[in-house]
């Protein structure tokens, strides 16, 4: 995730979405090369319509296939209702196959909708997606050892709550954006005491003109729930 120096993904009205630079950018393109799929949320895909969560330029696609990945990544979007646009830019570009993470809320009238992109529908729990059991379907079915979530906030959280982050990727860019409801990377409750807060080292850092990368790597996890690596970007 980038984010602004006071912890946002995005201001308050979400008319700024977008704040790191073109390192940033190839920063996560380098990420999704190492990334059997990649995943984002339904909000993030509203916010940023020209999302299409393919491998970037060719010189990618080769770290890729060095790396002993297809040349580009499976996309996964993540909805409980549904509420994702058939005419977005990801669904009209080809590519790898599309996943939707859903639940059993998602009318059949949105079903039929993406079905006819030829998304897979993958319903995930009654109310809310089950994230432990859709990472592992993902795992049994379409071969997923290493997942790198691209946000928002609210699908981070939900991530975080279910105990299924390995590694934080941060971009800290050089603003101030505000705003008591402008979103971070992780939206929704997590802990209500400091003891009850997700842990995680410091893996690395470096600066490349204003901005800073950190890598943090999650600390004392006591129960390894899946042989896979989530990543959140």
């Amino acid at each position: 995730m980038a984010i602004s120096a006071d912890g946002k993904i995005a201001s308050a009205n979400r008319a700024v979405n977008q704040m790191g630079s073109r390192r940033d950018f190839e920063h996560l393109l380098e990420l999704r090369a190492t990334a059997d799929a990649v995943m984002t949320g339904a909000a993030t895909l509203k916010a940023q319509p020209a999302i299409t969560l393919g491998p970037g330029p060719e010189r990618f696609k080769k770290i890729r296939r060095q790396n002993g990945l297809a040349s580009a990544p499976l996309r996964v979007l993540v909805s409980g209702t549904g509420r994702l646009n058939p005419k977005a830019k990801i669904f009209l570009t080809s590519g790898t196959p599309i996943i939707v993470l859903t639940t059993q809320r998602m009318p059949r009238s949105r079903r039929a909708a993406l079905a006819k992109t030829g998304s897979q529908i993958q319903v995930c729990g009654k109310s809310k997606v089950d994230f432990l059991a859709a990472l592992n379907w993902l795992r049994t079915e379409w071969g997923v050892k290493r997942l790198l979530c691209e946000g928002g906030g609210k699908l981070n959280g939900s991530l975080l709550a279910a105990d299924l982050v390995d590694e934080l990727h941060l971009t800290v860019c050089p603003l101030i954006l505000g705003g008591n409801t402008a979103p971070s990377i992780a939206d929704g409750p997590l802990a209500d005491h400091l003891a009850d807060a997700q842990h995680f080292s410091l893996k690395s850092m470096t600066q490349s003109g204003d901005e800073v990368f950190l890598v943090y790597r999650v600390r004392n996890r006591c129960v390894q729930k899946l042989d896979s690596t989530t990543q959140a970007n």
